[in-house]
């Protein structure tokens, strides 16, 4: 098996970078060992993703105990894909946050910053390679505890509040997670989700099993911020450090994703999740639900990170969406979105995080004439913007193609419409800073402001140009996407 030891390594290396970080005496030091760990990852991700694309699916027996006994790490083409974005993504950021973390945090507290950092890079990294059932909650609660240090990390005292109350919901969510683990254990008697899927196959549908479902789905979905279980969202994005927002936004809720579809396709199966019981039906009408309520609710916001947290709300409804129409085509635009919203919305954010580095707000009122004191940032969010909405020639439109394509095959015309006249709506929110940015004459708050320094600017900049790229050259996006969604459709029971 390729590098012995890489799934391995891919959740250890950032946990004993964790630890040589929380003790690191400056912060500087702190951010070398975090660069150094995040450059690491994405090169182990792809190594591991061009032996399954080529060898196919890696499983990797902790401990020397063989699988279903000891906990297995396996890597096939949709946790593939996934462990690729979340490594990728960690390692354009790092560089950023240098200079972003000592503007924002207190120097006494960076090397616990990029600590909580490497915890919760380990933990994502962990909930999406692991094939055992308890694993993953563990995973799970590691992410998490370092997610709710890094939103209290804020400069804003309101940052305390935002990662309380996703401390309280979190909490649900990973009792609500557990109790569903416990309720399949108690019926198959394993925890690897192959070996649990082979087992459910023999057992009949029955009230525990629905039960199972129920708390799995409703757990993971108050991770993934499924409307209407997204109220811990949009004040953990506003109020966290910029780094941390860009992060969280571009990773967490798509490693979250990624576990539902793992239990939805793998572990319980298409036939019996979509087509004996009401899910599709009951998951569309979240979507929509999304797609509408959330940009809706963004077009009146005054901050633009509350602004696009929101966004991400509706984003997330696209997603969960090409999950909903559970055929090839469909799937393969649910999975290309959650890469391709990563990309953009880690682009929009770290730009944001460069206006506050200037000019220390990001309320829209503050932002009037600023494309003409930073044009190239601006610019680049005009971009960026334009991706989220879904313009010909950026990755957002690849995404609404695929899921356009996906309803029609189904005979869902309607749903072509919908998903047009959701993206109406992003044209709104992000035509208002487009406005107020460059057809405004300049407030007093943007008068001294210039460009960000380029260790701010180009990851900026690289993420943006990503998202152009993606939308023009999909065999890396699309292709991997559809070959992952090829993997999960043939999961069927």
């Amino acid at each position: 098996m390729i590098g012995g030891q890489l799934p391995a390594l891919q959740v250890v290396v950032p946990l004993l970078g964790a630890v040589v970080c929380a003790f690191m005496p400056r912060g500087s030091w702190a951010w070398a060992v975090a660069l150094v760990v995040s450059w690491i990852m994405p090169i182990e991700a792809g190594l591991m993703l061009a032996h399954v694309l080529s060898e196919g699916p890696i499983s990797y027996a902790m401990g020397g105990w063989a699988p279903p006994f000891g906990i297995e790490y396996r890597v096939d083409a949709i946790n593939g894909f996934v462990l690729l974005l979340v490594s990728v993504i960690g390692a354009v950021i790092m560089p950023y946050a240098r200079v972003s973390v000592a503007d924002e945090i207190a120097p006494e507290r960076q090397a616990y910053f990029y600590a909580a950092y490497l915890l919760c890079l380990c933990g994502l990294l962990g909930i999406t390679i692991t094939d055992d059932a308890f694993n993953a909650f563990v995973f799970l609660e590691v992410s998490s505890l370092a997610t709710y240090t890094l939103i209290a990390l804020g400069r804003d005292r309101r940052a305390l509040l935002a990662a309380y109350q996703y401390l309280i919901i979190g909490t649900i969510g990973a009792t609500l997670y557990v109790i569903g683990v416990g309720l399949l254990y108690t019926m198959t008697g394993t925890l690897n989700l192959v070996d649990m899927a082979g087992r459910l196959g023999e057992i009949e549908y029955s009230r525990p099993l629905l039960a199972a479902l129920a708390f799995l789905t409703v757990g993971i979905s108050l991770k993934l911020a499924l409307f209407p279980l997204h109220v811990w969202l949009p004040n953990a994005y506003a109020y966290a450090p910029s780094v941390a927002t860009a992060f969280l936004a571009a990773t967490a809720t798509k490693v979250a994703v990624y576990l539902l579809l793992r239990y939805f396709f793998t572990v319980f199966g298409v036939v019996f999740v979509f087509d004996t019981l009401p899910v599709t039906e009951i998951l569309l009408a979240l979507s929509i639900a999304a797609m509408f309520g959330a940009s809706i609710v963004a077009i009146f916001q005054d901050d633009v990170k509350r602004m696009l947290a929101y966004s991400s709300v509706a984003q997330i409804g696209y997603i969960t969406l090409g999950i909903a129409l559970a055929n090839q085509t469909g799937l393969t635009g649910g999975v290309v979105h959650l890469f391709n919203h990563a990309l953009m919305k880690g682009a929009l954010f770290l730009l944001l995080g460069a206006v506050v580095f200037r000019i220390g707000s990001v309320k829209i009122e503050d932002l009037a004439g600023l494309g003409r004191r930073m044009p190239l940032t601006m610019g680049a969010f005009v971009l960026a913007g334009l991706s989220i909405i879904g313009t010909p020639g950026t990755a957002g439109f690849i995404s609404k193609w695929y899921l356009a394509v996906g309803a029609l095959e189904k005979g869902w015309w309607w749903l072509v419409f919908l998903l047009v006249a959701s993206s109406l709506l992003s044209v709104v929110y992000i035509g208002r800073v487009v406005e107020v940015t460059w057809f405004r004459p300049a407030s007093k708050t943007v008068e001294a402001a210039r460009e960000p320094p380029n260790a701010l600017l180009i990851p900026s900049l690289l993420l943006v140009a990503a998202t152009v790229y993606f939308g023009i050259e999909t065999s890396l996006s699309a292709g991997l996407a559809s070959k992952a969604a090829d993997a999960l459709l043939a999961g069927l029971r």
